[in-house]
């Protein structure tokens, strides 16, 4: 990081409104230049997109009156923006996002993954979810990650190789959300991917990073050898490569739809690069890809300050943990703390903790499992464990509740690992649909192989490896055939009198529930605008240890949290935040500091 853009975060993410205004008044001109140089690694981006990476630099929101995009990675926010330019609908942009996104951040998502998409329909008033997780082969049992002496796997172990790779959901997703809101061709919306990968792009200072940090970790699959480290080496940061393969699947996506992709040629080149990773190699099979199918499934909302916060219910443990979290801290009047005290993050992080417990024993995939939905968000079951909170120091110990059953059942306790990597995706049509997309393939290039140009999730490590618990009582999130894996991607839309007023999500592994509770918090309890709300310091606490991110102005609550009770931890906590606010005034833009993206809208 250049000197003067550590100047220009400190400020923005000094955790006050004064920060960031700050930051906008006295280093706008250096921020202006700073985004300057940001922009060289993206080719051709806009006089708008130069713009908004400015403003983002600075912590101004992008403000536009009919159409907003905002995603993790320039090129393809301005792929989304085309389309809708052009009077295309929030689903016709997710999918020239996605499809770019795939090809200029492949560590993070892509055709290989899955995501979660949650849409308010301006037309109707409705909230839909769709579920395009990835699914566990038919031939995966609960013993997958078990060695053969009954001992667990190590996670490294686990995920290179095709034992991890999931039945990938988002190509199926691309095409269920346009048939079911699409107003563009579909053909089209491939245009911008197809041209990239074969005109070619610069790499990204992120990607480049990520590539030469994995070093040999990436480099067990020959073809992501040869994409990766030409001639040896990691592709260099402005470097333009070409993904010729990766075009000619977008072809067939836009030629034949999602077919293409589940059945023949490329669904047996999938199998083979799964078999073939001899070093641990998968059991999926052609018949589990023609197999998948995109699940609708009810929202999950609650209640918080006048408003309903809405997301994606099982297998996302997202709306459910964020919405226990909002839930809990409801009697409380986070406002007059401000985002300064450490009794605000004291009471924010052990609500936390206690969602994190219930999401531990109760969430997993309800199609296989019994979970009490319903209970786990009831104002009545939240009141009472928020009402643990009422004390002056941290919580001693944490343990989950006893939310309302409509029968009885015991889980064991579940310790999976979710890694973060992942992206998220925000757009407003001019319509006034909403759309809030997390997007995966899990880990930092998923599995680590590839096929077609795309690679492939490593997906099935969310499952738990224990199939019980010490006490002998089984996992609800343990591996079964045909099960999805419990997930912690919370794409949000919060409502107020039924109408958006906040599109948002991150990645992040399990740490996106934190880091979008705490951006609505940010944008409800302490009154900042988007940008700024999403600019705040980090400050997650998800199984005791608080979390701090490091080279903030939240490092200044340390003793402060220790002094009450908690173990903090000053580390890097690089949240991938896009948001887009629904005002009185128009549409309002954010994106995460942290990372690549920007807002852009008119």
């Amino acid at each position: 990081m250049k000197a003067g853009q550590s100047v220009m975060l400190a400020l923005l993410l000094s955790g006050t409104a004064a920060g960031a205004q700050q930051a906008t008044d006295a280093v706008a001109p250096e921020a202006a230049t700073e985004a300057g140089a940001q922009t060289d690694a993206f080719e051709g981006l806009s006089e708008a997109g130069r713009d908004a990476m400015a403003a983002k630099m600075a912590g101004q929101p992008v403000a536009a009156e009919n159409w907003m995009v905002t995603a993790a990675n320039p090129q393809a926010v301005e792929a989304g923006a085309e389309v809708l330019r052009a009077g295309g609908s929030a689903a016709d942009a997710m999918v020239a996002v996605q499809t770019v996104l795939g090809l200029v951040e492949p560590q993070s998502s892509g055709l290989g993954g899955g995501a979660f998409l949650v849409w308010y329909d301006a037309a109707s008033g409705e909230m839909t979810t769709l579920d395009a997780r990835e699914m566990a082969p038919a031939a995966a049992t609960p013993k997958l990650f078990l060695n053969d002496d009954g001992t667990t796997m190590e996670f490294d172990d686990a995920v290179v190789g095709g034992r991890s790779v999931g039945v990938p959901g988002t190509p199926a997703l691309l095409e269920e959300a346009h048939r079911r809101w699409g107003k563009s061709n579909w053909a089209g919306l491939f245009d911008a991917g197809i041209r990239l990968a074969e005109d070619g792009f610069a790499v990204s200072p992120r990607l480049a990073e990520l590539v030469a940090g994995e070093g040999e970790a990436l480099q067990r699959d020959p073809a992501v050898t040869e994409y990766f480290f030409p001639d040896g080496a990691a592709v260099a940061a402005g470097a333009t490569i070409t993904n010729p393969e990766y075009a000619e699947v977008l072809r067939q996506l836009a030629a034949q739809g999602s077919k293409a992709f589940y059945t023949g040629e490329i669904a047996s080149d999938i199998v083979a690069a799964i078999k073939g990773a001899d070093w641990n190699p998968g059991v999926m099979t052609v018949e589990d890809l023609a197999r998948y199918r995109v699940v609708e499934r009810p929202p999950v909302c609650v209640e918080y300050r006048e408003h309903d916060v809405c997301g994606m219910g099982p297998p996302s443990s997202g709306a459910l943990t964020v919405g226990q979290i909002l839930g809990m801290l409801g009697g409380y009047d986070l406002a007059a703390l401000g985002q300064d005290s450490p009794d605000a993050w004291r009471l924010i992080g052990d609500a936390s903790r206690l969602a994190f417990a219930d999401r531990g024993r109760y969430m997993a995939d309800s199609d296989f499992v019994p979970m009490p939905t319903e209970g786990l968000v009831d104002p009545a079951y939240l009141e009472e464990r928020g009402q643990l909170l009422s004390g002056d120091d941290s919580l001693p110990e944490v343990s989950a509740g006893s939310p309302g059953w409509s029968h009885a059942m015991l889980w064991g306790q579940d310790d999976a690992i979710e890694f973060p990597s992942t992206s998220h995706i925000s757009i407003v049509d001019g319509d006034g649909n909403a759309l809030s997309m997390t997007t995966t393939i899990e880990s930092g290039f998923g599995s680590r192989i590839m096929t077609n140009g795309f690679l492939l999730n490593n997906e099935l490590t969310d499952f738990s490896f224990e199939t019980h618990d010490e006490a002998g009582y089984p996992i609800a999130n343990r591996v079964e055939p045909g099960k999805r894996p419990r997930s912690s991607m919370a794409p949000t839309i919060v409502m107020k009198d039924d109408k958006p007023v906040l599109v948002i999500g991150s990645p992040g592994g399990s740490r996106i529930i934190g880091y979008v509770a705490k951006a609505v918090i940010g944008y409800l309890d302490w009154g900042l605008d988007v940008q700024q709300a999403i600019g705040l310091p980090n400050v997650v606490n998800r199984f005791g240890t608080m979390d701090v991110e490091e080279g903030t102005g939240a490092v200044e609550m340390v003793q402060a949290l220790t002094d009450i009770g908690f173990e903090v931890s000053e580390t890097e906590l690089n949240s991938g935040l896009h948001g887009i606010a629904i005002t009185p005034d128009g549409l309002e833009g954010g994106a995460d500091p942290r990372r690549e993206g920007i807002a852009l809208g008119e």
